[in-house]
C-alpha cells in the first residue's frame, strides 16, 4: 500500500517552511567559500535597508553569506532599534562601516502618517506607541538617517557612513550622502 501524498501547503508560512527543507538540503553547497563560522561579518559592514520585498540585497550588493550585517525595517530609517542593532554590530561584532539604503517607490514616501495613526487609533482605541517615519523627500530622508547614525555617540565607528537610493525598477544605486 502506498502512502498518500502529503497535502499541499495550506498557508504561505507552510510553503516557506517546506521550502526551507529544500534549502537546507543544499545549504552546504551555497555556503561553500563563505565564512559562516562566526557572526562577525567578514566585510566589517552593516547595511540598513528597507524591508521592501523587491530589494534582494545579496545580489544587489554582490554579498555572500557571512560578509555583512543586514538590518531591515520599514523605510530603511535609522530608528532607535536600528541604532541599537548597529551598537551591537560595531561594539561586539566588528563592523566599522554603515551603508544606508532607501529606495524609489517606497510605501513611506508621501504616506499620510497622521491619517494612518488616526485610522489605527479609531480602530483599536489608542494610538500606536511609535511613528511610521513617513517622508516627503526621498533624498532628505536618506540624509537624515545618515546624520542620525553619524550623531549616535554610542557608536564607535561613525566616520564611514554613506547613504544611497536603490531604483527598484533598475536595481541601480545612487549615492546621496
Amino acid at each position: 500500500m502506498t502512502e498518500p501524498s502529503p497535502a499541499p501547503p495550506a498557508t504561505t508560512v507552510d510553503h516557506l517552511y517546506a521550502a526551507n527543507a529544500r534549502y537546507a538540503d543544499t545549504f552546504a553547497a551555497r555556503a561553500a567559500g563563505a565564512d559562516i563560522s562566526s557572526p562577525r561579518p567578514t566585510r566589517h559592514t552593516a547595511v540598513v535597508c528597507c524591508m521592501d520585498a523587491r530589494i534582494d540585497l545579496f545580489p544587489l550588493l554582490g554579498l555572500r553569506l557571512g560578509e555583512s550585517h543586514i538590518i531591515r525595517n520599514a523605510g530603511g530609517i535609522a530608528t532607535d532599534d536600528v541604532l541599537r542593532s548597529l551598537a551591537l554590530s560595531q561594539r561586539k561584532l566588528g563592523t566599522t562601516e554603515v551603508m544606508v539604503l532607501h529606495h524609489t517607490d517606497c510605501g513611506l514616501h508621501r504616506l499620510d502618517e497622521a491619517a494612518l495613526l488616526g485610522e489605527i487609533e479609531a480602530e483599536v482605541g489608542t494610538p500606536p506607541p511609535f511613528t511610521f517615519g513617513a517622508f516627503a523627500d526621498l533624498d532628505a530622508s536618506v540624509r537624515e538617517s545618515v546624520e542620525r547614525v553619524r550623531a549616535a555617540e554610542f557608536l564607535p565607528h561613525r566616520d564611514h557612513v554613506r547613504g544611497f537610493v536603490v531604483d527598484v525598477a533598475t536595481g541601480r544605486l545612487r549615492e546621496v550622502a
